[in-house]
Order: structure tokens, then C-alpha cells, then sequence
């Protein structure tokens, strides 16, 4: 039953996620809008606001996007968190809707990115944050992160390659993926090291990309051609004070505050899930994401993976769309990608990596710095 302020999707878009050699952020970010708002089959002149979410495009890369469109003189939000930028986007439309302030809103993530490690600060001489043994950041902190969940639980260096083979398998069936090549645990284990024990291939790449999702009010979804998807939980959580200095709590305790939060405002349990896309930006953030949402218990994620819970068709379906590891990870697209992606399955959409009966779906991001966003879908 459609209620009236609810919050629903009616259309999503994206682009490839890739290198896009050539391709500017606002061109990217047009076809991704444009798909959207075809596919809701409302008119662009019916969005009320827009929110942007991006992490590196500079100034009001939003107004630029949506100028090639056409500009409508409607309030027009630029959203930066981190990698839960786009998510954050994604949770200002609902809002928007939710509170009656307007009846369609548009959430848009963009991200042109380079290649090589992430830089923390891009005004910040260009340079590539680096630790003494000039190992990028943020593949060391996942490192370490990975010794200390193997040290308190016993997860292996194999656990994690098996969740690259799983993804990089999801993603050869996604043609939007940045990566459409199988793998084995063998070319995971013997790919390049970044950050021991960390591979290559453990690793999400640096990728450009744009996705958009139109959400509207009950009236609104009530005229659409296509079934629309209820949004039946939206939790945005930041970080609670410091806390001991313990290199898994910065992926533990937001993450599964957040996804408590979405459980209980949607009324469900993990094991009603069908499928969730979740911040797979390093093999071993899946399987402690495992047990942050629930799926198993603390420190079972390696066997999660191991017994083939996550692949589609086992226990829940876990990156259906190939994760970040596989489909790519442009920061400010990836949390609306995720939202395109489990829109298309609960449709029925999805081609050769359907999920069987899908009816709800969650999406995980997390932006270091403190944001983590987590919504629920359903049909």
C-alpha cells in the first residue's frame, strides 16, 4: 500500500563506473540524471530540489551537472561525506520528501577520479598520503585492520581472497562494472601487494562515474508506470567521541549502531534481507561489514564468506552488483549506485545476477572522518 509520506523511488540512472578518459564530471552526471528521470517517467520540471553528493569536484559541482540539463531555479545542495557522500545525498532526499517539504527530490552522485591512491586532502600539494614505508594510507589502515580481526578471530589472508572472487564474479555479470573479469583465489593471492597483506585485488579501484535516483512522495508514486520501491528505513550516524584506541572500532561501532538503527525503524531482522550492497573499499571491510549488519556473529565473518553465505543464491546475497571491489568506487556515486542497484533487483531487473524472489535489499556506505549511511528497500 502506497502511503502518502512515504518516501519512494521512481527512477534511477548510472553510468558505467570506469576510467572515462575524456569525459568531464558534468557530462557523466547528465547521462546519470537524464536515465533517472526517464525512467520515472515524471518530468525534470517536477523536481523540487536536488542534492549532489561529491568529494572532490570543487565548487558547486551540482549547479554545473544540472545546468546542462536545465536549471530550474530550484534549491540546489552540494553534500560532502567522505565515501557516504553520495548515501548522504540519497538520505537528504528522503527527508525531503518525508517532511513534506517538497514531493520529488533528486539524488545525484558524481566523482572524476585519477588513478593511484586516494589523497586525504586534494588541496594539499598533490601528494599521495603515504606512511614511512610509503605504503598508501588508507590500504595500511585496512592492513592493520585485517591483523587485528585475524589475531582476535582467526580470519585468513583466503577468507579475504574469496571475497574478491565473489565480486569480481558479480561484477562480469554487471555491465556497468569497472572490472567484468573473473578472478581466482590463486590471481587474488598473487596479484601485486599494496599494503601486506593486502593485494591488488583486495583492493577497490580508483574509478569515475555518476549516479542519480529520483524519490517522491506516496502521491507522486501513485502515477507511475513503474512498481515503485518503498524506502522503509534511512539512518545517517556519526561517530560517538573517540574511544579506546582500537584499529577495528573505527569499522565496527558506527557501522553497527547504523544498521541497528535501520533494522529497527524498518521492523525487520537481518535474515529478512535478500540482498545488501555494503562499503566493500577493502576485501576485509566485507567481512567485518558481515558482522556489523548481523548476518553472522562477531568474528564469523571469514566463515561467512568461506561457506559461500554471501554469493548470490547462498544465505543473502552480499555485492550482487561486483561491491567497490569490482564495480569501482567513484566516492560520491558509490552510495547512489548502490541504491541503482538494488532498485534494479527488486524490480527484477538485473539480468544474469538476479536475485530469485528479491523484495528487499539494504545499502551500507561509510566515510571515514564519521558518517555512515544505511537504508532499507523493499517492494
Amino acid at each position: 500500500m502506497i502511503n502518502k509520506r512515504d518516501a519512494y523511488v521512481i527512477g534511477v540512472g548510472m553510468t558505467p563506473f570506469g576510467r572515462h578518459e575524456g569525459k568531464g564530471v558534468e557530462e557523466l552526471g547528465e547521462q546519470a540524471v537524464t536515465a533517472a528521470v526517464r525512467d520515472s517517467g515524471v518530468d525534470w520540471q517536477t523536481v523540487e530540489i536536488a542534492f549532489c553528493g561529491h568529494v572532490l569536484q570543487g565548487v558547486t559541482a551540482g549547479q554545473r551537472v544540472l545546468g546542462r540539463i536545465g536549471m530550474t531555479g530550484v534549491p540546489v545542495i552540494n553534500v560532502e561525506n567522505a565515501c557516504a557522500s553520495g548515501s548522504t545525498a540519497f538520505y537528504q532526499a528522503v527527508m525531503a520528501v518525508r517532511s513534506g517539504m517538497v514531493d520529488v527530490a533528486l539524488a545525484l552522485g558524481i566523482e572524476r577520479m585519477g588513478r593511484g591512491p586516494l589523497e586525504v586532502d586534494p588541496s594539499d600539494s598533490g601528494k599521495s598520503p603515504k606512511g614511512a614505508s610509503a605504503v598508501p594510507l588508507m590500504p595500511a589502515l585496512f592492513a592493520e585492520v585485517f591483523r587485528a580481526h585475524a589475531k582476535k578471530y582467526g580470519t585468513t589472508v583466503e577468507q579475504m581472497a574469496m571475497v574478491s572472487v565473489k565480486n569480481h564474479h558479480n561484477g562480469a555479470l554487471n555491465p556497468n562494472a569497472h572490472y567484468g573479469v573473473e578472478v581466482s583465489v590463486a590471481d587474488v593471492l598473487a596479484a601485486r601487494m599494496v599494503a601486506d597483506p593486502l593485494t591488488l585485488l583486495m583492493c577497490c579501484p580508483t574509478s569515475s562515474g555518476a549516479a542519480a535516483a529520483i524519490v517522491a512522495s506516496g502521491d507522486i508514486a501513485r502515477s507511475v508506470a513503474k512498481k515503485p520501491i518503498a524506502i522503509v528505513a534511512a539512518t545517517l550516524q556519526s561517530e560517538k567521541g573517540a574511544g579506546p584506541s582500537d584499529p577495528l572500532r573505527a569499522v565496527t561501532e558506527i557501522n553497527a549502531r547504523a544498521a541497528r538503527k535501520a533494522y529497527e525503524e524498518a521492523s525487520i531482522t537481518p535474515d529478512k534481507l535478500d540482498l545488501i550492497e555494503l562499503h566493500d573499499c577493502f576485501a576485509i571491510a566485507e567481512i567485518i561489514h558481515y558482522e556489523n549488519l548481523g548476518l553472522c556473529e562477531r568474528g564469523e565473518g571469514g566463515r561467512f564468506i568461506e561457506q559461500g553465505q554471501s554469493r548470490i543464491g547462498g544465505k543473502v546475497a552480499v555485492s550482487p552488483s561486483g561491491g567497490l571491489l569490482a564495480k569501482g568506487h567513484p566516492l560520491g556515486a558509490t552510495g547512489v549506485a548502490q541504491v541503482f542497484e538494488v532498485v534494479t533487483q527488486l524490480r527484477g531487473e538485473a539480468g544474469p545476477r538476479q536475485i530469485a524472489g528479491a523484495r528487499i535489499g539494504l545499502t551500507h556506505c561509510q566515510g571515514f572522518g564519521g558518517a555512515v549511511g544505511v537504508h532499507i528497500l523493499a517492494v
